[in-house]
C-alpha cells in the first residue's frame, strides 16, 4: 500500500501543537545523507518556519545566493552554525532567521525539533520547528540569500510530490528526494538535506 498525504487537520496550528506535545513513537527516514566525514562535526541549527497565512500553513523556504562558497543556489531552511553565544540550537536558528531573511525572533512559537541530522561537510543540524505570524516585511541578507518564497504545507506533506532519485556517486548508488515546485512560471528544486528533512516531518506527523 502506498504512502498516503497527511490530512489537512493534521496540519492545522492546534493538532500539530498537541502532535508536539505528546508526540508518537516513530522513526526518522534520514539521519544522515549518507556521505562519510571524518573530521570534526559542527553543530548547526535550521528553523523549519511554518507561516499562518489565513487559509492554510505555508512553508516559507530560501534560495541561497549563487556567490556562497558551498550549497550556492540551493533551495534551503533558514539556518546555519551554532555559534558560542547561542545559548541551544533553538536560539541559533531563530538568529539565523532574523539574520537571513529578517524575521523578528518574537514572530515565531517554536514547537519543537526533529531528529538530528548529520551532513557529509561535517555538519550535525538540529531542524527546528515553529508557527510564524506573517505579520512581518522580508528583508532578505543580500549576501545568503537571493530569493525567499512559500510552498503550501499541503504540497510538501503529500508523497506524490516527493520522487525518489537515484544516482551514482562516489562509486555507490545512491539514493536523494526532490520535491519540484512550480509558482510564478518557475520550478523550485528542493532536494538533499532540505528535502531529507521535509520528509522526516512528514513521517512524524504520519506517525
Amino acid at each position: 500500500m502506498g504512502e498516503s498525504a497527511v490530512r489537512p487537520h493534521a496540519l492545522q496550528p492546534e493538532t500539530l501543537r498537541s502532535r508536539f506535545i505528546s508526540a508518537p513513537a516513530w522513526e526518522p527516514e534520514f539521519r544522515t545523507d549518507g556521505f562519510s566525514f571524518t573530521g570534526e562535526v559542527r553543530d548547526a541549527a535550521v528553523l523549519i518556519p511554518l507561516v499562518r497565512q489565513a487559509d492554510a500553513l505555508t512553508m516559507l523556504l530560501t534560495k541561497r545566493s549563487e556567490t556562497l562558497g558551498s550549497h550556492a543556489g540551493q533551495i534551503a531552511f533558514p539556518g546555519g552554525r551554532v555559534d558560542p553565544e547561542d545559548a541551544s540550537p533553538i536560539a541559533a536558528a531563530l538568529r539565523e532567521a532574523q539574520e537571513e531573511v529578517g524575521m523578528p525572533i518574537e514572530a515565531a512559537e517554536v514547537l519543537g525539533t526533529l531528529p538530528l541530522y548529520t551532513t557529509g561537510t561535517g555538519f550535525r543540524i538540529t531542524p527546528v520547528v515553529a508557527l510564524i505570524d506573517p505579520q512581518w516585511p522580508l528583508q532578505l541578507s543580500e549576501h545568503e540569500v537571493d530569493e525567499a518564497f512559500e510552498v503550501p504545507l499541503s504540497f510538501l506533506m503529500d508523497p506524490q510530490h516527493h520522487r525518489r532519485v537515484r544516482v551514482q556517486l562516489q562509486e555507490r548508488e545512491r539514493m536523494f528526494y526532490s520535491m519540484p515546485y512550480h509558482a510564478n512560471q518557475r520550478e523550485y528544486f528542493i532536494w538533499g538535506a532540505t528535502a531529507a528533512m521535509l520528509r522526516n516531518l512528514y513521517h512524524f506527523l504520519r506517525a
